[in-house]
């Protein structure tokens, strides 16, 4: 009966991160890691081994990581201003209010405006705001991509 509610525990987990890494309130990469490390952990590390969870915890910390870094090298590249990386960060909290459309565009409205008061430019106001926003796309797809990376493995790692 316990190890029945671990199990689902361990789905849920994974599921719910699954399900984070597109909506910025649950911290996907790290609920997919911790189901995965539960379902590891119930069946005593037999089938999905620690090399497997230190696999998984690399590739855990690399989505974390990027989903950070991303959106700022989109923004360095495009010369950003200070004004501009706080105005992303700004847009981005408010964007989560705003339900999908405002965590995908509140960023690049956020990093425009914020360039806009700092250099008064509109044309590079709206180039930094695009870069910003084409890092944090490709921030968000490759953790997409690492978070079913991991599961692959651990479903790999359970059947084998």
């Amino acid at each position: 009966m316990v190890i029945t509610f671990l199990w689902i525990l361990c789905v849920a987990l994974i599921l719910l991160g699954l399900a984070g890494t597109v909506l910025p309130v649950l911290p996907g990469t790290v609920l997919v890691w911790g189901g995965i490390v539960l379902g590891a952990w119930i069946d005593d590390f037999a089938r999905v081994g620690m090399t497997t969870v230190v696999v998984v915890s690399v590739l855990a910390l690399l989505a974390w990581g990027l989903e950070y870094v991303a959106g700022l090298m989109g923004a360095k590249k495009a010369g950003a201003s200070k004004l501009a990386l706080m105005g992303a960060a700004v847009g981005t909290v408010l964007g989560l209010f705003m339900g999908l459309v405002g965590v995908l565009f509140m960023p690049l409205v956020g990093a425009a405006v914020g360039e806009y008061l700092a250099r008064k430019d509109h044309a590079r106001a709206v180039k930094v705001g695009i870069a910003t926003w084409v890092g944090i796309m490709v921030g968000l797809i490759a953790k997409v991509v690492l978070a079913f990376t991991m599961v692959g493995i651990f479903g790999a790692a359970l059947l084998i």
